[in-house]
């Protein structure tokens, strides 16, 4: 049950709202109100009257009772600041002493009553000051483990974000390497491309030129032929006297000496020469122009003091990396670099010691 409230209280509280006074206002009459409660009222009753004795206001907008307002506000903060004493001094819900002990074997904050009490009876007890002394002490030597495991942590965090800068720079070094690489192929592929099209051009032109020369030839022998049959058709058009003193002439004309054309084989461009298996041997021209090394190193192995070429065939000292943090790639002796089969199965490694 609610305590009741005491009558300084009840003249600090809003004969409306029953609550400690918020803003108040003053009326002609001397009666005080929260202003929020006092505007709620006068709309309700659509007049401006005082709640409790209902003299009617001329004032729209009555004034601050600053004095009233100061009281509640130093009342509030001493009643705020009593209730937190009180709460630091507990006392004990059974015998309503002020808990002063500490029973060290239920780990139970008791009054001296309680000491006597069956409960804790025989028990080990010491003041409640000297308990909390010994708490935060073992709760300070409980921090040195957590503050350890927290070092450990935030260095590997570290390691982890050097780590997730060092991916983003691998990443753009061989995407440059492995474009670089591409070009080179894709450069080969564009001169061979061009060398086997000039070879198809230049057996394209020689044979066209052979073919327009035999047509030309041809087209001389048609038209000599034309102009013979012309010839024995007006003969034979002619009047019978003209046609057989011309009959002679006409015979010899119809003898012919010219050979009957022929198309010579290997006239047509050799489609198979420059088709036949093009990928195959673009293939095999191409690996004479790349370079195979049977050993691969993996950079991600590498001492930070080692320095992988890019086409990772070779190594050689050179500056401390940046990024030296330990990685579960790299093995634990760091005198060496590994090949890359020996992370999927290999036995490849190199000591740097028989390299330098």
């Amino acid at each position: 049950m609610a305590a009741k409230p005491s009558s300084m209280e009840e003249e600090l509280c809003c004969s409306v709202c029953s609550e400690f006074y918020k803003d108040p206002v003053l009326l002609k009459c001397s009666h005080s109100f929260c202003r929020a409660c006092l505007q709620k009222s006068w709309e309700q009753k659509s007049s401006r009257e005082c709640p409790i004795c209902r003299r009617r206001s001329s004032i729209h907008e009555p004034p601050l009772n600053m004095d009233l307002r100061n009281i509640v506000d130093v009342y509030l903060k001493q009643r705020s600041e009593c209730e937190s004493t009180e709460k630091s001094e507990s006392r004990c819900s059974l015998h309503g002493e002020k808990l002063l002990l500490f029973c060290v074997e239920d780990q139970e904050i008791i009054c001296v009553v309680c000491q006597t009490a069956a409960k804790h009876r025989n028990h080990r007890v010491c003041p409640l000051l000297e308990a909390e002394l010994d708490k935060k002490e073992d709760l300070r030597a409980s921090l040195i483990p957590l503050k350890e495991k927290l070092k450990k942590f935030t260095k590997v965090k570290q390691d982890f974000e050097e780590t997730a800068k060092h991916i983003k720079k691998q990443f753009h070094h061989t995407k440059k390497r492995m474009n670089q690489e591409f070009e080179k192929l894709h450069q080969f592929l564009r001169e061979e491309e061009e060398a086997r099209l000039t070879v198809l051009r230049e057996e394209e032109v020689q044979k066209s030129q052979r073919m327009k020369e035999k047509i030309e030839n041809i087209s001389k022998q048609v038209s000599t032929l034309s102009e013979k049959i012309r010839d024995i058709e007006k003969a034979m058009d002619a009047e019978t006297i003209s046609y057989l003193k011309a009959i002679k002439d006409t015979k010899e004309n119809v003898q012919c000496s010219l050979q009957d054309p022929e198309l010579e084989s290997g006239v047509l461009i050799d489609v198979a020469k420059h088709l036949g298996s093009l990928k195959f041997r673009v293939l095999e021209k191409m690996q004479g122009t790349v370079q195979y090394t049977p050993v691969t190193l993996d950079p991600n192995t590498a001492a930070p003091w080692l320095s992988v070429s890019d086409d990772l065939t070779s190594v050689r000292h050179g500056e401390l990396v940046v990024n030296s943090s330990d990685n579960p790639e790299r093995p634990r002796a760091f005198r060496r670099v590994l090949d890359s089969r020996t992370l999927l199965g290999g036995t490849g490694a190199f000591n740097t010691n028989s390299l330098y």
